[in-house]
């Protein structure tokens, strides 16, 4: 059976589970690929092929019909793969999420994942932990937990054994202290799993993109709708004939709607996220990488973030004796005190140096009695113990918190002012150390502050810089972002820091205090024009966060500490440490490092820029494909021509089979520029493309667009049969895609230089297009199919001449702006 000493057996373990169900929230009814077969059959582009495969087969074309219906079927499966691939992508991503918790069991501590906790086990948290379970406390030590999630109570309840206040509840947040709890109930059986709410903390919202992307295609489908209903008015208007008119009229609303957009935007963001999780960098939301491409401001916590957050005592200073000492010397009361103001079993880095340097100097300590958790501004904490029959307190915090509590002289003051100084110079993090006594009659004051205080000494930590730090400044620095250090730690040791690790140093250090008094206005002005942020509590670290938004890009907060989750939320881009972050700072993340370097942000946005790059590159190329298509269809039917309708749906679906593939995966898999990293971040408010942009897009359309119609116009003219003439305009448009795909890789360089980018897919799709052409124009029973005739080849050169014609010459003015 379940003991506070052993835990429960593994077999005990894996019969519960299979009892119980797994100790997770209830998911969404129905498969993965149900819910996205039902979510590809309600878009606007499946309904029209349906309406024209029917239209079809009522006309009696029976034969066009089965092709149609063959066409749904083989768009359907491409755009399901693609989505699959993408849910794929999801998927595999979330299994980096799964969260884990240490239980005991077998009589011994081990990691297992949270899902597989039972009622019975006996797990451990400890501050930052989510509470993974409901459960009762059976040993806690300043246990403190946010019930905010249940209650709407934002104070933190306390934790004891044995009393009403015992009781754990699953998705709270353990504020203070550790505890050993016995797990009551899991999965929906919880009482969150009861209200129905949702676990997984952030709520997903539309970004930006998102919505601009979401208003284009709503734009373009209102369009689609209208052209298609005027072209259907003006067919019918020429030869009566309902259904024939109605079929043509298809045509054209199918090559206005480009439903490539939204596949290549999931596409893109599902499978960016995994290559990110594949190096280390995951993504809570595959949307986020949108945003890595704009990220103006990085703003750092100090410790474990840009130091190796692997403290050793420094030095220590003694004030009964006035001397200043880098050996640990038994008996050190110095040293001493600042051992029992601190945690009985430390997690905290901090506290584990300094229980590290007392084990190895001095040796074991009394048991403890009473204590104060972490708290005041600056803060403290103090503990209290049992020794010899006396009452000893020892309390530890920042010097000057120690220093306007123990009443020192001013002559004393100053020296020890200048021994911090001094010490925090070298990068050391400084904390004043204080001791008192108290009756034998355990009646202690309210507030920690009401001892008798007497001043103890200094004691300093080193957290030596990661190696490495100051060359991702650097990066960081050319591609144009601005990096604040946001630091608790005293203004000397945050510039020394600074300068070993690389941060630039701009303006003068800013405190807390300081900047929580200031005005919105004179906040402003703070925020941009300093680079340092010193004895930051997290309410400041979250207001300046805030501010830096305001004044336009995306920040990126990174962190590892409880202290820091305000910020990590508030941020555009929260940044977690996965190994050394407390839980709370990462679930309060976008991304998480799971090998806590900060080369793994650098990385993050080179990708998050080239994403975003290859994105905008793949959605100018459908914007440009689709002008010609839609002019093909439609300018013969208002200017009369004598063949005013050369396309059926057949042709235009076709044409999209090669474009959709296109878009979605070539484009997604194009490399990332080494000048994508020295460019300034794109600017977050500026819309989804330029007016220049889309001038230019457009311009590419309305070029092939020229070439197409010309050579439509010239042929009929010439009293070529429809049937050639829709064979000239249809390879010209398939040959005219295939050099846009290649033209369109790059908007500023030429194709000497892009056709050296390592894009593994380029041969597949230039043989795909190749083996296409080759079908149509030697197999017959494919011509027959889609309407066409054989070519001379002096006609196939001309359809080479003016799609390379219509394409190249961007090329050319590449070339010029380049010189």
């Amino acid at each position: 059976m379940s003991t506070p000493e052993n835990g429960l057996t593994s077999a005990e373990a894996a019969a519960r589970l299979r009892q119980y169900g797994p100790n997770t929230p209830p998911g969404p009814k129905g498969s993965d690929s149900w819910r996205l077969l039902v979510q590809l059959i309600r878009e606007p582009m499946f309904g029209l092929l349906v309406i024209a495969c029917t239209l079809y087969f009522f006309l009696g074309e029976s034969e066009q019909g089965a092709l149609m219906a063959a066409a749904i079927v083989f768009v359907t499966a491409i755009s399901y793969y693609q989505q699959m691939r993408s849910t794929g992508a999801l998927k595999a991503l979330n299994r980096f999420f799964e969260p884990g918790i240490t239980v005991i069991r077998d009589g011994r501590e081990q990691p297992v994942p949270t899902a597989s906790l039972v009622p019975g086990d006996l797990f451990l948290i400890e501050e930052g932990n989510r509470v993974p379970a409901d459960a009762i406390v059976v040993e806690c030590n300043d246990l403190s937990v946010n019930e905010s999630i249940l209650t709407g109570e934002s104070l933190p309840v306390e934790k004891h054994i044995g009393n009403d206040n015992s009781r754990l509840f699953q998705g709270t947040l353990v504020s203070s202290g550790r505890a050993c709890a016995l797990v009551t109930a899991t999965g929906r059986n919880t009482q969150l799993g009861k209200l129905g709410k949702q676990l997984s903390g952030i709520p997903v919202t539309r970004t930006t993109l998102q919505k601009q992307i979401d208003s284009f295609l709503k734009t373009m489908t209102l369009a689609g709708i209208a052209v298609f209903l005027l072209i259907w008015a003006v067919n019918f208007a020429h030869d009566h004939n309902l259904a024939q008119s109605l079929l043509q009229g298809l045509t054209l609303a199918m090559s206005v709607i480009p439903e490539e957009i939204p596949v290549a935007f999931s596409s893109f963001m599902a499978l960016g996220a995994f290559y990110m999780a594949r190096h280390g960098i995951i993504t809570r939301q595959p949307s986020t990488i949108e945003n890595l491409g704009a990220v103006s401001v990085i703003c750092l916590d100090k410790t474990g973030t840009i130091t190796e957050n692997r403290m050793s005592v420094a030095a220590i200073y003694d004030h009964s004796t006035r001397q200043l000492t880098t050996e640990m010397i038994p008996g050190n009361r110095v040293l001493y005190f600042a051992r029992l103001a601190s945690e009985v079993e430390p997690f905290d880095p901090m506290e584990k140096a300094i229980a590290s340097a007392w084990t190895a100097a001095s040796g074991p300590y009394p048991p403890m009695i009473h204590e104060y958790p972490l708290g005041g501004h600056p803060p403290m904490m103090t503990h209290v113990y049992r020794v010899d029959g006396r009452i000893i307190v020892a309390g530890k915090g920042a010097p000057e918190r120690i220093l306007s509590i123990t009443r020192l002289p001013a002559a004393d003051q100053r020296i020890i002012r200048q021994h911090v100084d001094t010490l925090a110079k070298k990068g050391c993090r400084v904390l004043g150390i204080a001791s008192a006594t108290a009756g034998p009659q355990e009646r202690f004051p309210p507030d920690q502050d009401g001892f008798d205080w007497h001043f103890e000494g200094l004691l300093a930590l080193f957290d030596p810089p990661k190696p490495g730090i100051a060359q991702q400044m650097q990066a960081w620095r050319q591609a144009g972002i601005k990096v604040k250090l946001v630091t608790g730690d005293y203004p000397e040791t945050a510039l020394t820091i600074a300068s070993m690790a690389g941060v630039p140093i701009e303006g003068k250090p800013v405190s807390g205090d300081e900047w929580m008094a200031a005005t919105p206005k004179e906040a402003q002005r703070l925020a941009a024009d300093n680079s340092l942020f010193v004895r930051m509590f997290p309410d400041a670290k979250k207001t300046l966060v805030e501010t830096l938004e305001q004044q336009g890009g995306i920040v990126a907060m990174i962190g590892d500490g409880v202290n820091d989750a305000l910020a990590l939320k508030a941020a555009g881009i929260g940044i977690a440490m996965g190994i050394r972050g407390t839980e709370m700072a990462r679930n309060a993340a976008d991304l998480i490092l799971t090998e806590d370097n900060l080369d793994r942000v650098t990385e993050a946005i080179r990708q998050g820029r080239k994403i975003g790059r290859n994105l905008r590159n793949a959605i100018r190329y459908i914007l440009s494909i689709h002008i010609p298509i839609m002019a093909a269809a439609a300018v013969p039917v208002f200017l009369n021509w004598r063949y005013p309708n050369i396309f059926t749906p057949i042709h235009v679906i076709f044409l999209e089979l090669i474009m959709g593939p296109t878009c979605s995966i070539f484009f997604e898999k194009e490399p990332a520029g080494r000048e994508l990293m020295k460019l300034p971040p794109r600017p977050i408010r500026q819309s989804l493309f330029t007016p220049a942009e889309l001038s230019i897009s457009a311009l590419q359309g309305i070029f092939i667009s020229l070439g197409v119609l010309l050579l439509y116009h010239h042929m009929m003219r010439r009293g070529y049969p429809l049937p050639y003439v829709r064979t000239l305009v249809f390879l010209t448009l398939v040959i005219a895609n295939v050099f846009l795909t290649l033209v369109d890789r790059s908007f500023t360089h030429t194709l000497p230089v892009t056709l050296r980018y390592k894009n593994p897919l380029l041969k597949y799709t230039l043989s795909a297009s190749i083996a296409f052409l080759v079908l149509l124009l030697t197999v017959p029973s494919v011509r027959t199919v889609f309407g066409l005739q054989p070519l001379p080849f002096r006609h196939i050169l001309l359809c080479l001449a003016i799609a390379m014609a219509a394409t190249g010459w961007f090329e050319i003015g590449k070339a010029i702006r380049s010189k």
